[in-house]
């Protein structure tokens, strides 16, 4: 017998009528179900044990390859032959979209030291990222020993009280007085890593040291990928301690060596979509399948896939209305490149027949908080995107707020391009506020996930109950739009929709 979803209550589908069942994910169970959570009325939840069983089937997966699920492992093949296999079962149309990109890897182990007076010698990040050293190697990062200078370039110290205000090495006019051959000292703020690196080895820069930006939760070694091909010079990040400590001379000579190499590789998205709807008007959810090299990549995102692929699974048997779309993206944690290929390799004609996309990338953080992506920020539409969650979630008297699109995840080249977007998130490195803890229970002061990009990221770093809820949601929100006469504007659009601004 087909598993079955149930209609939260008020909520009337119009292609109820066609469809011998109706979605639900048997509702039955308290949104606060977790030791230290607030207490509060029951609340649905989507009780869906195939969900978790979809995640140790993962977490078996990367067992049996290297404890990685990463693009070009073959931990990441047997993830997509899962997943694709599981969706042909159930009679979706699938197909395995092949593409190249640069599969990245140390050598040896990098090397930071201050050669300076008072020399010190910085602790490397291992590849598993058991722990957190002082600094580790950008994914892209060039190869080099280089012995110079480190020379700060508009920083932010102190930071300010919010992230994204630092714009250190954002404009090539940052470097107006920089010094050719000394390495860059920039800090993290509003843009990419990627263009940091790009305008400081422009400037002639012989390397790169990015520090965090000092805000609570943005102290500890972060990076994040640069270009594919281009950047030649070492590039490391490292934590806010160590850029302060750097900055505060200017005579500070630095030893900094990367050995890296960057060869072609093939991977694919694995995409799977209804037989039956209207192919003018396509709803379409994504979630990446690939998880870093350091680890099985259970809530990042094992967590988002798992929950696509039940809802999925048990959307096979309704006749949508709209044409349905499902994406796991390879490649995401390089840099977001599958879904950046697939969006760049659509006609235009094809791209105008998506009328939305939703995204849901770490969906069970172990110290959650319910996010909603913020869609005064988004094209027009993503307000009402935002509308339709935050409905599901206060139908259910579910406490939730608001997460910037901060272009971090596979929604970023759907919005560039116009595409209405939105999506659910439980957070990654960030730090839970003790607010936040009043709403959700967990742990204030700690991260939304205390495994984020690391080896400890397995099926033991998964919150159930958070599981279970934002499952509850994709199904809401995909058997909504599939069966909406315009989606997504089923919400009255707001005037932030009209004229959005993005971050």
């Amino acid at each position: 017998m087909p598993r079955i979803f149930r209609a939260r209550a008020g909520h009337v589908i119009a292609a109820a009528a066609a469809v011998p069942l109706v979605l639900s994910l048997a509702l039955t169970g308290s949104a606060y179900a977790e030791p230290g959570a607030p207490p509060g009325p029951p609340a649905d939840s989507s009780q869906a044990p195939d969900v978790k069983q979809h995640l140790e089937r993962f977490q078996a997966i990367a067992n049996a390859n290297g404890r990685t699920r990463a693009a070009g492992t073959p931990g990441y093949d047997a993830s997509r032959d899962y997943v694709a296999g599981e969706l042909r079962r159930v009679g979706y149309q699938v197909t395995l979209q092949a593409f190249t990109f640069q599969a990245f890897r140390e050598r040896t182990t990098a090397v930071m030291e201050e050669v300076s007076a008072g020399p010190k010698t910085y602790k490397s990040t291992p590849p598993d990222r058991s722990e957190l050293g002082d600094f580790a190697t950008a994914t892209y990062s060039g190869s080099g020993d280089k012995r110079a200078t480190a020379q700060g370039v508009d920083l932010v110290l102190p930071p300010g009280a919010q992230p994204n205000t630092s714009t250190s090495g954002c404009e090539k006019a940052d470097f107006a007085k920089f010094t050719r051959g000394n390495i860059a000292l920039l800090q993290r703020g509003t843009c990419t890593f990627a263009d940091k690196a790009r305008n400081a080895q422009a400037a002639g820069a012989s390397g790169v040291i990015i520090f965090n930006e000092g805000q609570e939760g943005r102290t500890d070694t972060f990076t994040e990928p640069l270009d594919e091909t281009g950047i030649t010079i070492p590039v490391v990040g490292t934590s806010f301690a160590v850029g302060k400590d750097l900055a505060s001379s200017k005579n500070k000579v630095v030893r900094l060596k990367t050995d890296t190499e960057a060869l072609p590789a093939t991977t694919h998205n694995v995409l799977a979509e209804s037989r039956q709807g209207n192919a003018d008007k396509v709803v379409m959810a994504g979630a990446h399948l690939d998880s870093v090299r350091a680890g099985p990549g259970i809530n990042d995102n094992a967590s988002g896939s798992a929950g696509l692929l039940e809802v999925a699974l048990q959307m096979a048997t309704t006749q949508p209305k709209n044409k349905v779309r499902f994406a796991w993206w390879g490649a995401e944690e390089l840099g977001l490149i599958g879904s950046r290929y697939y969006v760049s390799n659509l006609p235009a004609t094809e791209r105008s027949k998506i009328k939305l996309y939703l995204n849901f990338d770490m969906i069970g953080s172990s110290n959650f908080a319910y996010k909603i992506y913020n869609g005064s920020s988004g094209p027009a539409g993503s307000a009402a995107i935002e509308q339709n969650f935050n409905r599901y979630f206060d139908s259910r008297n579910i406490p939730h707020v608001r997460t910037p699109l901060d272009g971090r995840s596979d929604y970023g080249p759907f919005m560039r391009v116009g595409i209405p977007v939105g999506g659910l998130f439980t957070g990654a490195e960030g730090i839970k506020t003790r607010q936040e803890q009043q709403m959700f229970g967990g742990t204030a002061g700690r991260p939304y996930d205390p495994c984020y990009h690391r080896s400890c990221d397995t099926t033991a770093n998964i919150s159930d109950t958070a599981l279970n809820v934002n499952t509850g949601a994709i199904a809401d929100a995909m058997q909504t739009y599939a069966s909406s006469d315009n989606p997504p504007n089923r919400g009255a659009a707001t005037t932030s929709e009209q004229t959005p601004t993005h971050e």
